[in-house]
């Protein structure tokens, strides 16, 4: 597996890798780091707070995932996707490669990142899958957010009312890695994708996807009209919108159901 380099923080209203000195000394050994590198953490996990509230606890708890529970949960290295294909067809994707925790810097094109940046940037989160077929290439990305509750669902009301997600001028960018199947998937290369923002984590999730040979695609379309019955375009007729769509759903759930019941802590 091959991985990239580590993207520099910025601050935009903290749009950049926001680390207190206190515990910079530390920050090498942070789990989701090591396992960012070496692929295959299992000994650490997410840490229950006990307030009264259980609602804010649970949304505290979701912003401090990137640092405390292990890759491979958040991005398995092997996703199934019953139903997820078009038609109803089964999916399998493998992952190929995880970018190192970062910020936002870069990771966003500029519109994008205007329309993000209200709800700050904690930490970004991100991995390439393929298909079984080798024939697709899907980037999913978990954007932590330094913003609360009611700053989250503000997003999302604009988000649903100005129709953002569908924009093409506002897709995701995918994480390229050198020496995988996802070499050139660059901006060019977008076909289908898909942006949700939580309302009970302060997350934004999203999904690109395209071909893994490098072909450009001239007219992307967003997942949820890729996947409408009689639609003709390449990125429909490949499928393109059911793999950004399949795999933003299941690491989306794979997010809520670790906030929901995290494990057990040794005594």
């Amino acid at each position: 597996m091959s991985f990239g380099e580590p993207e520099v923080g910025f601050k935009e209203r903290s749009w950049g890798v926001r680390i207190p000195a206190r515990i910079a000394a530390v920050a090498g050994s942070v789990v989701l780091g090591l396992g960012l590198i070496g692929g295959a953490v299992t000994g650490s996990w997410l840490i229950g707070d006990s307030g009264e509230d259980g609602g804010n606890d649970r949304f505290t708890q979701a912003g401090r995932l990137w640092h405390s529970v292990p890759v491979d949960q958040l991005f398995p290295p092997t996703v199934d996707g019953q139903g997820a294909g078009p038609g109803g067809a089964d999916r399998t994707w493998t992952r190929i490669a995880v970018a190192p925790d970062s910020g936002c810097t870069d990771a966003f094109d500029p519109l994008l990142r205007k329309a993000l940046a209200p709800v700050g940037c904690e930490r970004l989160l991100r991995a390439t899958y393929t298909d079984a077929t080798q024939s697709y290439v899907t980037t999913v990305g978990l954007l932590f957010t330094d913003a609360d509750a009611p700053a989250m669902r503000e997003l999302d009301t604009r988000f649903t009312k100005e129709g953002l997600d569908t924009r093409t001028d506002l897709m995701p960018l995918p994480y390229a890695a050198k020496n995988t199947l996802a070499a050139d998937f660059g901006a060019r290369q977008r076909g289908s994708w898909t942006i949700s923002v939580l309302t009970d984590a302060p997350v934004v999730a999203y999904a690109v996807s395209g071909w893994a040979d490098g072909r450009a695609v001239d007219t992307p379309e967003p997942a949820e009209k890729a996947m409408e019955p009689g639609d003709t375009s390449p990125a429909a007729q490949a499928g393109l919108g059911n793999e950004a769509q399949g795999l933003a759903d299941r690491v989306e759930r794979a997010l809520r159901k670790t906030v929901s019941s995290p494990p057990e802590q040794p005594s």
